[in-house]
Parts: C-alpha cells; structure tokens; sequence
C-alpha cells in the first residue's frame, strides 16, 4: 500500500506540474519572456550531482538564448518518481524532458541494449571520441518515431567492481560472490558469465546491504565509494573498467513537434555545450574521489587486472544480444563506423605534406610503464 501511495503522490505531483505548464505558452513559436513555454524536467539525482549541475547549466543556457521564451523547470530528487516512473510520465506526455540511465530506454529502442554491454568501449578517450561524434548525434535522433528525442548524453564514468577485501583481477575472483546489480538484463547477464551471483538492487540499498553481508561488493564507478559512502565497507576497487554507461537526457517527442526548427537547434546546441562542461567535472570528481578513499577511507585501488579476460568472458554475451536486437547490432556497427573514420582522418593528417622546414608528425613514443 505504501508503494502505491507512493507512485499516486508522484503521479498527482506530476499532473499538478503539468497543468501549471499548460499554463504557459503551448509551443515556442508563440512563447515571449512574459508568457514563456515551460518545460518541465524531472530526474532523481541530487542537486549536488555533477550530472544536475550539467542540466542546471542546460535550463540556463536555454533561457538565455531564448531570451526567456522557453524555460526549463528542474525537478531533481526524484521528486516525481523512479526513472522509470518519469520516463513513462514523458512518453505520456504528462512531463517533457528527463534524465535516465541509457540502457533504460531499451523498452522502447532496442538499440539503447549496447550502452549496457560490457567493454563496448576501449577506455575513457574512446568512449567520448565515440559519443561526442556527429553520428552519435544523428543516432539520438532516431527515436523520434518511438516516442523521445535523445538532446545529449552525459558521462558516468567506467564501472568497476569492488569489495569488502577481495581483489578482482580475473573472472575467476568472483566466483562464489554476491555482486549487487543495477535491476537490468545485461548487467545481470554479464555478472553471471564472469562467474559471480547476481543481486539486483536499488541503489539506496547497497550500503545496508554491504554492511549486513548480504552482498559481498557491488560495480560502480569511483565516486560511489564517497558519495554512497561506500568506502567505508568496500576496502578494494578492482579496475577493470567493464562497462560505460551514460545517462541520456531526452524530451518527448510530442513535446518537440511543438517546438520550433530554430529552438529545436538551440536545445540541441544548449544539450551538447552542458555535455562537454560536464566531462571536466566528472574527470576531476572522479580524481578527487580516489584521492579522498585512499587518504580517509584506506581503500585500495588494483590496477593489474587482466582485462583481457573479462572481455574475453562477456564476448559471447555481446553477441547473444547482436543477434537478439536488430538495434544493437545496428548500433555497433555504427561505433566501429566512427572508430574507423576517425582513425583514417588520423592517419590522413599524420601523411599530410609538412610545411618547409616543419618536421613530419610521428606517433608518440610508448612511455615508460
């Protein structure tokens, strides 16, 4: 019953937000600062977040190049539910815009499957060369006919696993291991062929349930050991890096038929500004995460970890969903499209004719290890 009463308030809460929009102008054509089209966006981080502070900067910049005509209202905390609850509140078209992890849109485009996959990624430069491209880009349009438009993305880093006290340095380490989850098919999936339990849970759940031994370690990024205090229990972090996914920040496709061509490019432009501000913030969260568990929590970090194994473990599952998903494949071949053009205009610019007296370009001599 108290779930109920939970999803009702956040649902009457929802409509109450609603209909104070519909107060406002009903498309941005008609807007002006005195009468303003309002879009509400809803998302349940904190407002100390990185990630809210990158939305905040979005809603700002929007009102600012709009001269007020379209304005952006932030409901963080998850003030109106779950990212589910929210993101079903958008395809409704009860709320405009939201934030959600990318994975979590594979209900209604299969293709969002990949950013769940394991090592789809190579490293951290990778994953940004690959999200911040233009095909990205058209590629967050896509879903137009499924009910949302995907602005940009933002960064969560890469996830690790880590534990009470036992390094991961190979699947084989965590056999015999409970390992929590985020409540989604692949990363359950993936946890199993590297050979550990499974436990999906919320992720207010993790510390009690770390500090009772109901799960032996978790899979996060670094800030989790600081921000969910984590540290505190969890004395290794296993770098292997097995997975990146970004959260997605979309609007409702309803919402943008009513939207102007030339404001639709101003939220877009506005969208990918907040992306690359983020991406500073996040890089040095994450420094400063790390500095914080080693110096005041005496977490270890484990950098030897043959990651090679892990990818060699979950190849399978990747193709199990290349071959289940029509989008996914689709979607990979797409990020090998981008690695591979990027790579040939590297090479182009290397092979350019030098000026006179310039020396050619060389690659980079390996550094010492």
């Amino acid at each position: 019953m108290r779930v109920i009463g939970k999803l009702a308030g956040a649902l009457a809460l929802a409509l109450a937000v609603s209909a104070c929009s519909q107060q406002g102008a009903s498309n941005s054509a008609e807007a002006t600062a005195d009468n303003p089209m309002v879009l509400a966006l809803a998302h349940n981080m904190s407002e100390t977040h990185t990630v809210h502070q990158a939305i905040a900067e979005f809603a700002d910049e929007v009102n600012k190049r709009t001269d007020g005509r379209i304005q952006i209202k932030i409901f963080a905390n998850g003030q109106l539910g779950s990212e589910v609850e929210a993101m079903e509140q958008v395809m409704a078209g009860v709320i405009a815009m939201t934030k959600v992890s990318a994975p979590g849109l594979a209900t209604y485009d299969d293709a969002y499957h990949t950013f769940g996959l394991p090592y789809i990624f190579n490293d951290t430069a990778d994953f940004y060369a690959v999200m911040d491209s233009d095909q990205m880009y058209d590629f967050f349009q896509t879903s137009y006919d499924k009910g949302f438009v995907t602005l940009t993305y933002y960064t969560s880093g890469a996830r690790s696993f880590y534990t009470v006290d036992k390094p991961i340095r190979k699947p084989e380490d965590l056999y015999g291991l409970k390992i929590r989850v985020q409540d989604m098919r692949s990363q359950t999936e993936m946890v199993s062929v590297m050979g550990g339990t499974p436990v999906a849970m919320a992720y207010g759940d993790v510390f009690t349930s770390l500090q009772t031994g109901i799960i032996d370690g978790t899979e996060n990024n670094e800030t989790a050991l600081t921000l969910g205090k984590h540290g505190e229990i969890c004395k290794v972090f296993s770098l292997d890096e097995h997975a990146m996914i970004p959260d997605a920040l979309l609007l409702s496709s309803k919402v943008w038929d009513t939207i102007a061509p030339a404001d639709q490019q101003i939220l877009i432009e506005a969208a990918r500004l907040s992306t690359v501000h983020h991406q500073a913030k996040w890089d040095q969260s994450v420094k400063d995460a790390i500095a914080e568990a080693q110096n005041e929590m005496g977490v270890t970090f484990v950098y030897d970890v043959d990651k090679e194994a892990f990818r060699q473990a979950t190849a399978g599952l990747v193709d199990k969903y290349s071959q289940e998903y029509p989008g996914v494949a689709q979607l990979l071949a797409l990020i090998e499209q981008i690695r591979a053009q990027r790579t040939a205009g590297q090479s182009a610019a290397q092979s350019a004719p030098q000026p006179a007296g310039q020396p050619s370009a060389q690659p980079a001599a390996p550094s010492a290890l």
